[in-house]
C-alpha cells in the first residue's frame, strides 16, 4: 500500500534526517588532514561516506507529493509523476534478495538471544596487547604498556564478536573465551554486544535508500553512542576531545562499564526490530525469492 506525503511533511522529514546526522557528517567533510579517533571510525572502518549519510530516502512506497529529482538523492530509482515521486520495492536488485534474507534472519536470532554483559570492553585492549603497534598511534594510552597488558592478562578476554576479534593481537587471540570465525560468528553475536548493536548502522545503510532515513538516523545516533562507550573504556587517552575516561582496570570503572553498555542495549534492540520490520516489508513487497546457498 502506497503512503501519500505532502511536501511539507517530507520536506519537514528531510530537515530531521539533516540535524540527526548532520553535525557530525559535516565535521568529518570539513576536517582535511586531521583525525577524530571516535568518530572517523563510523565512515572509514564502515566505508560508508559523509556526504552519502546526509541524503535522505523515505523508503519504499512512499509517495512524496511535488517532488522533482532535484529534490531527491538517488533520482534515478524514483519513479516520477505529474504529482511527484515514489521509490518503488521493484528497484531493489534481484541479485541482493540473497542478503537481504540472510540479514534478516541474523538480526532476528541477535534480537532472540540473551544479552552479555561480561566483557568490560576489553577488546579494544586486546588489540594493543603486547605489541607497539597500536590502531591509535596519535592517542597516548592511559597506563603504561606493561600495565595496559597486565590488565588483560589478569582480566582475560571474552568477546563474542568476530570483527573485533579479529584485530586482537597474536599473543591475545589464544586469552579469549571463544574462537571465533567469519564462518560462526553468527552464531555468536549476541544483544548485549556493543559491537553488534553498532552494526546496525551498517546493516541499515547497506540497504539504503531501500530502508528509510528515519532507521539510518536511528541506527546512526545508536552507532555514535556505542562508539563513544567503546572508547571511553578502551586504553587510550581521549580526554583531549573531551571524553572522559571508564577506567575498567577497576571495580566501579567496570560497573559503570557495564551500566552502559546495557543502556546500550536497552536502545538498540528497538532499532533493531524496525530495521528487521523494513526488511521484511523490502523483501514482501519485491516478491522475490532467495535462491542458493545464501549470503555470507
Amino acid at each position: 500500500m502506497v503512503e501519500p506525503m505532502t511536501r511539507a511533511e517530507w520536506e519537514s522529514e528531510q530537515a530531521r534526517h539533516d540535524r540527526r546526522v548532520g553535525p557530525i557528517a559535516r565535521d568529518r567533510l570539513a576536517r582535511t588532514g586531521r583525525k577524530h579517533p571516535v568518530y572517523d571510525f563510523l565512515f572509514e572502518y564502515y566505508s560508508y561516506r559523509a556526504g552519502h549519510l546526509l541524503r535522505w530516502s523515505p523508503g519504499i512506497d512512499v509517495h512524496l507529493e511535488e517532488a522533482t529529482p532535484a529534490d531527491l538523492a538517488w533520482p534515478q530509482l524514483f519513479e516520477f509523476d505529474a504529482c511527484g515521486a515514489i521509490l518503488p520495492a521493484k528497484a531493489f536488485p534481484a541479485h541482493r534478495i540473497e542478503q537481504l534474507e540472510w540479514t534478516i534472519r541474523y538480526q532476528s536470532a541477535i534480537r532472540d538471544r540473551e544479552p552479555q554483559f561480561a566483557c568490560f570492553g576489553l577488546h579494544e585492549w586486546a588489540m594493543v596487547y603486547r605489541t607497539d603497534d597500536v590502531r591509535h598511534a596519535r592517542v597516548p594510552l592511559r597506563l603504561s604498556a606493561e600495565a595496559t597488558d597486565n590488565v588483560v592478562s589478569v582480566a582475560g578476554v571474552r568477546c563474542t564478536h568476530f570483527d573485533a576479534y579479529r584485530f586482537f593481537t597474536p599473543s591475545a587471540l589464544p586469552l579469549n573465551k571463544l574462537e571465533l570465525s567469519r564462518a560462526n560468528s553468527p552464531d555468536h553475536d549476541q544483544p548485549g554486544c556493543v559491537h553488534a548493536n553498532m552494526d546496525l548502522y551498517k546493516f541499515a545503510f547497506k540497504f539504503a535508500p531501500f530502508t528509510s532515513s528515519d532507521v539510518l538516523g536511528d541506527a546512526f545516533e545508536l552507532a555514535v553512542a556505542a562508539r563513544e562507550l567503546d572508547m571511553r573504556a578502551s586504553p587510550y587517552d581521549l580526554t583531549e576531545f573531551g571524553f572522559a575516561p571508564i577506567a575498567i582496570e577497576t571495580r566501579a570503572g567496570r560497573e559503570e562499564y557495564v551500566e552502559g553498555q546495557r543502556g546500550i542495549h536497552q536502545k538498540a534492540q528497538p532499532v533493531r526490530q524496525k530495521l528487521i520490520d523494513e526488511l521484511q516489508a523490502l523483501k514482501r513487497a519485491t516478491g522475490l525469492v532467495p535462491v542458493g546457498s545464501g549470503y555470507r
